[in-house]
């Protein structure tokens, strides 16, 4: 297995438990409407595909109509811009194995299928604005993960090949993206989603603890 030249993480999940200020801020977008609430072990499996598949499950069956979605996608975001901050941390291990690798001048990234202008700041309130050499969330002009070109943009800024990039992340679309990039795809059991579902989706290798990722170098 070749050593990676760089690092690029998935971040709700992966780096941050976000689970419950994303859980709170869309049932309050549901209560703004009456529907029911979503039970809060039902967001590890609605998180992951952007903001508008996100809202579109939590929404009832019969409500699930193109103009409605987005519309509650705006609700939800305003929430969010609140709450965004009030219970997610990073996990236990991660600030250090960040500095760990950064100190040995290996690069570092983030790409994620979280909205870019949540992303970044983010990213930057966690773990400050010199972490990551380079941060990219969703975006309308590029496809989000699994497909390949976030992957392909990431490399071109870092100066490298997707080929020495190794991509850490929480479920079988970070395993996909990685596969279909020609990424090292690195699961992380900490997350939001199973191991069995990063192993059906090709993960080269998981690993239990954040300092785990530091023996590979």
């Amino acid at each position: 297995m070749p050593t990676p030249q760089a690092y690029i993480f998935d971040l709700d999940g992966t780096l941050i438990d976000s689970l419950a200020d994303i859980a709170e801020s869309i049932n309050r977008m549901l209560d703004g409407r009456g529907y029911p609430r979503c039970a809060a072990g039902n967001f590890t499996q609605m998180i992951g595909d952007g903001m508008e598949k996100l809202v579109e499950r939590a929404l009832p069956k019969e409500a699930r109509e193109e103009s409605l979605i987005l519309t509650c996608v705006e609700e939800y975001r305003a929430h969010y811009d609140v709450l965004w901050q009030e219970q997610t941390r990073p996990y236990e291990g991660i600030v250090e194995m960040l500095e760990a690798l950064k100190a040995r001048g290996v690069k570092l990234g983030v790409i994620s299928n979280k909205a870019h202008r949540f992303t970044v700041p983010m990213t930057e309130h966690f773990f400050g604005t010199e972490r990551f050499d380079h941060i990219l969330g969703q975006r309308v002009e590029v496809p989000r993960k699994p497909d390949a070109a976030g992957a392909h943009e990431m490399a071109a800024v870092l100066g490298l090949t997707t080929s020495e990039l190794a991509y850490v992340g929480d479920s079988g679309i970070d395993m996909a993206f990685a596969k279909n990039a020609g990424m090292l795809g690195i699961g992380v059991s900490w997350g939001f989603r199973s191991v069995d579902e990063l192993r059906e989706h090709g993960a080269d290798l998981i690993v239990d603890h954040p300092r785990e990722l530091l023996v590979l170098e």
